[in-house]
């Protein structure tokens, strides 16, 4: 069992490094990227001169005898939720960290931006099954409660399911929200899932992996183990058609990533655990933002 003591400083370390980024670096750039994307209702008042004639709100319209139109007003306050794949594989890294490291620090950059903002967060852990629903809040204890589930949480579950995950979204979070899911994405059967949660959601996919997961490096005969499914295999990485079939199955799940989000265009983000998430989380920022 992990001392409490640990899981404090752990936390506490991410805090520091990430809150810093988030006040200095990416507040303006969050604000930029996704301040001013919802509109929400505000009132019915009588046609005017200039007005969208496809805001008539033509039952009131009918009612009253009047032309009436729906009046929207920009969102101040929004709503951002984590879906964070905490599969078995999560917990993979070769180089500096593991993805479920990676995934906390960006996680803690990007809440401690939306804080600055005054905005709501929340998350949704899961695995082949939902493990934990964290209901959107306000403010530093609960963004640190969320770094330290994501980083301490035992699951149950060791596959991947993020139709499940988004279906779920969909029924717990009636509100528009700003979705960042995180996942490695080695998995597939989510596009319909995808396609009705991102009529209602603003949905940022952030794909994330490890190098070996891309390529498989020539080190002779290896024992492995899945982590997803517990299956112990022994491969022989010399071999040129193991590491053409390994890389063609790393291929078949990105593109089905890239190929759903782009059809539906939402925005995307993919980099390793060896990459400098800063510099790319500002070019994605600066990008979304134009």
């Amino acid at each position: 069992m992990i001392d409490a003591s640990e899981i404090l400083k752990r936390v506490r370390k991410i805090e520091i490094k990430t809150k810093g980024l988030s006040k200095h670096i990416f507040s303006g750039e969050y604000n930029s990227a996704f301040k001013g994307k919802g509109m929400s209702f505000s009132e019915v008042r009588d046609y005017q001169y200039g007005d969208d004639v496809r805001n008539i709100d033509w039952n009131v319209t009918a009612r009253t005898g009047n032309t009436s139109v729906k009046v929207f007003e920009e969102e101040r306050e929004l709503t951002v939720i984590f879906l964070i794949d905490l599969s078995k594989s999560a917990f993979f890294g070769t180089s500096k960290q593991f993805k479920s490291e990676l995934m906390a620090e960006m996680s803690a950059v990007l809440a401690f931006s939306a804080m600055n903002n005054n905005d709501k967060v929340g998350a949704v852990f899961f695995s082949d099954r939902i493990e934990k629903y964290v209901p959107p809040k306000k403010g530093k204890k609960h963004i640190l409660r969320i770094i330290r589930e994501l980083l301490y949480l035992e699951t149950e579950g060791t596959g991947t399911n993020i139709a499940l995950a988004l279906e779920y979204l969909n029924n717990v979070q009636k509100k528009r929200s700003i979705v960042f899911l995180m996942s490695d994405f080695m998995t597939k059967g989510y596009e319909n899932a995808l396609n009705i949660a991102s009529r209602k959601h603003d949905i940022v996919g952030m794909h994330l992996y490890d190098k070996t997961e891309q390529s498989l490096p020539s080190v002779g005969i290896v024992r492995v183990r899945d982590a997803e499914t517990g299956n112990f295999l022994e491969i022989d990485t010399s071999s040129k058609t193991v590491r053409k079939k390994y890389e063609a199955w790393y291929e078949e799940n990105y593109n089905y990533f890239m190929t759903n989000f782009s059809k539906r265009g939402l925005d995307v983000m993919s980099l390793s655990t060896e990459d400098d998430y800063v510099k790319t989380m500002l070019k994605f920022f600066k990008k979304r933002g134009k």
